[in-house]
């Protein structure tokens, strides 16, 4: 077995990380060809999992409910160490940086929902006084997208 095997704990089949991680085998297979894990493999083709790809399809399960994309994820798992299992502290940079993105998207999804509700029950049946009307789409001209409900109420910040 490779080295990263012998670092890492003993090789786990695809079942076994199937059983563990609740995964079918396909999804196991994705994520290889994604590039999220980086099972070895035995002379007959088999392949063999670490222990430490456990935790990281774990992660990948949790930062996709999180909304994350594959390729948002697999950007932040590439400074993750492949040749050993991940520290605590290898983990906690990954969670600050992720931390921060979802601190922003918290933050928009707040505003989009008082803007909402505000609106829905404003009542100031006047478009001169509506927070969100745009006269002559002023908004348009820094930009496409909801410029007024989301970031603040300005694109880009």
């Amino acid at each position: 077995m490779a080295d990263r095997m012998r670092k890492q704990g003993a090789a786990l089949s695809i079942g076994e990380v199937a059983a563990r991680t609740g995964l079918s085998g396909s999804a196991i297979r994705h994520y290889e060809s994604e590039g999220l894990v980086f099972p070895d493999r035995t002379a007959t083709g088999q392949r063999r999992f670490a222990r430490a790809d456990i935790r990281r399809l774990s992660f990948v399960l949790i930062a996709q409910q999180l909304g994350f994309s594959l390729a948002e994820i697999k950007a932040q798992l590439a400074a993750l160490p492949q040749d050993r299992a991940p520290t605590k502290r290898d983990w906690e940079r990954i969670s600050k940086r992720f931390g921060r993105v979802l601190d922003a998207r918290i933050a928009t999804m707040q505003r989009l929902r008082d803007r909402l509700d505000g609106c829905i029950g404003c009542g100031c049946l006047s478009l001169q006084s509506c927070h969100l009307y745009n006269p002559e789409d002023r908004i348009g001209r820094k930009g496409p997208g909801p410029g007024l409900v989301t970031v603040s109420g300005r694109r880009g910040g």
